[in-house]
């Protein structure tokens, strides 16, 4: 090599076994010299044979890795005619619509998604023609289409574009709001589809999202998975699958894609200060998707089933009240008349831990298993009563569509009775305002008091404290001098409310 290459190279040694590496500075490639007749000088020969196996072994290594796409061109142009953007119109009569209005109850889910993204049309005489936009995509030839329900939810005219521009008509199947999922059924036929993955994605896989973003059309946009199992307080069954892919409005109910082009979560909330992508989006995941999809399609509605309970998730103090080992499983506060729940024996305090062997953390978890599973199915509960394992097989019944789901984690605690320490005072059942005859009720809560700290508040009825029914405030006293004398720190009471029954571990402090 001639000098004037001097200043650009360098040399060094891999290993003393004739092997030498150069690599040159500012280009970044590197040469690989290997000399056999160096192999005497710096090694027995059957080292440096053993070195070259062992990079052959190498190279078959690295060949066997799965390649990844250097770009989703590919993928995008196998998908992107499945992605539609989807219209609706609504029509209501109001008696007066101001430019920050609608005429959708407030806090709703419609209501929400036509005030971010909904355009007003004034019809005049109080009648008023709402538009909005979303997306959605086509999982059969036939016309058959998935969005969110809140962006077709009460629309009385629906219609779609496909990726070539092209208009259609649709209609929407059914819709299922706990999930916030729709089935529609565009006019048409021979249309481009995408069908749904067939496994879960794990965290860190390439995620590709397509859909309408401020009624764009066709928008293509890429991140990864960054969790699963993501519960945002969306409804009773979130399990939520987060991407950092960039999804703004209009794109709800749109898809999010693997790298095989399948489907892995339909777009259907973003987290966001401003309004506009921060890397924080949620997508409803395929297994769930499909799911509720194949009910709407056969019957226009979905069915889940029911246990009868109502529950709550097992805290920290609550498990040390009950003696629990770890802080995990749905205690059931109350079991409903007449449900699968009290024919099966479920009582109140008790701890379901497991549904047919596999492991429940919370009542959100518990909700979901039993919600996805059809109703009429007989299932094995493990749970815990009074420190006892015990196993209940129970057939599940249907959700009443009128039920409001009771598995969602209560904010509130409640607390104590007539002891100034802990910041209350009781009277009998029978004998107070709002006493049916059952339990202490809660006539005065100290502001400044434990009670009032842990949610207490007058009207409250305590059924029960430490696992002992209670009628009267002297009965309250004795259970807390009882957990006291047993070295507990906090002591647990069933208190129903206004909003329903429920547990809440108390602290014992000094009352």
């Amino acid at each position: 090599m001639s000098g004037s290459l001097l200043p650009w190279c360098r040399w060094r040694f891999a290993r003393p076994i004739g092997l030498l590496t150069m690599t040159v500075v500012g280009v970044g490639a590197t040469a690989l010299l290997i000399v056999p007749n160096f192999a005497p000088k710096f090694g027995p020969k059957a080292d440096f044979l053993g070195a070259a196996a062992q990079a052959q072994n190498l190279s078959q290594r690295a060949q066997q890795l799965p390649q990844r796409p250097v770009g989703f061109a590919d993928i995008v142009a196998k998908v992107k005619p499945a992605v539609i953007s989807v219209r609706v119109k609504v029509e209501r009569t109001v008696h007066s619509v101001r430019g920050d209005e609608t005429p959708f109850p407030p806090g709703s889910p419609f209501e929400r998604f036509f005030r971010r993204f909904g355009v007003p049309n004034h019809g005049g005489s109080g009648h008023e023609i709402i538009t909005g936009q979303g997306s959605g995509f086509l999982i059969s030839p036939d016309g058959y289409a998935v969005t969110n329900n809140h962006v077709v939810q009460s629309a009385d005219k629906v219609q779609v574009t496909t990726d070539d521009g092209k208009t259609y008509s649709a209609k929407v199947i059914g819709t299922d709001p706990r999930t916030d999922l729709a089935l529609i059924k565009v006019d048409g036929k021979d249309f481009p589809y995408v069908k749904f993955a067939d496994k879960a994605p794990r965290i860190g896989d390439w995620v590709i999202a397509v859909g309408n973003p401020f009624g764009l059309g066709g928008t293509v946009t890429a991140g990864i998975v960054s969790a699963r199992g993501r519960d945002i307080g969306a409804g009773p069954y979130d399990d939520f699958i987060q991407i950092d892919a960039p999804v703004n409005k209009g794109n709800s109910g749109g898809p999010s894609f693997d790298v095989d082009g399948d489907v892995i979560g339909v777009n259907t909330a973003i987290f966001s200060p401003s309004g506009g992508s921060v890397g924080i989006a949620f997508a409803i995941p395929a297994d769930t998707v499909q799911s509720v999809i194949k009910q709407l399609r056969e019957k226009g509605m979905v069915t889940r089933g029911w246990i009868g309970v109502e529950i709550q998730s097992v805290t920290p103090d609550i498990a040390d009240s009950l003696g629990l080992k770890k802080a995990a499983g749905a205690l059931v506060s109350e079991p409903q008349p007449n449900s699968p729940a009290v024919k099966a024996g479920i009582k109140s305090g008790d701890v379901i831990t497991a549904v047919n062997d596999a492991a429940v953390r919370d009542a959100r978890e518990l909700a979901r298993r039993i919600g996805t599973t059809a109703p009429g199915t007989t299932v094995r509960l493990a749970l815990i009563r009074h420190g006892e394992q015990k196993t209940v097989m129970l057939t599940l019944g249907t959700l009443p569509a009128e039920k409001q789901t009771a598995n969602q984690e209560d904010e509130h605690s409640f607390a104590d009775s007539n002891m100034p320490k802990l910041g209350f005072t009781l009277a009998p059942g029978n004998k107070a305002n709002g006493g049916d005859g059952k339990g202490v009720v809660v006539t005065a809560v100290d502001p400044d008091g434990i009670a009032a700290g842990q949610g207490f508040q007058v009207g409250d009825v305590i059924l029960d404290v430490g696992g002992k029914s209670v009628s009267s405030p002297a009965e309250v006293r004795k259970e807390l001098d009882v957990a006291r004398k047993k070295g507990k720190h906090t002591v647990l009471f069933r208190v129903k409310s206004s909003g329903g029954t429920r547990f809440v571990a108390l602290p014992l402090g000094n009352a």
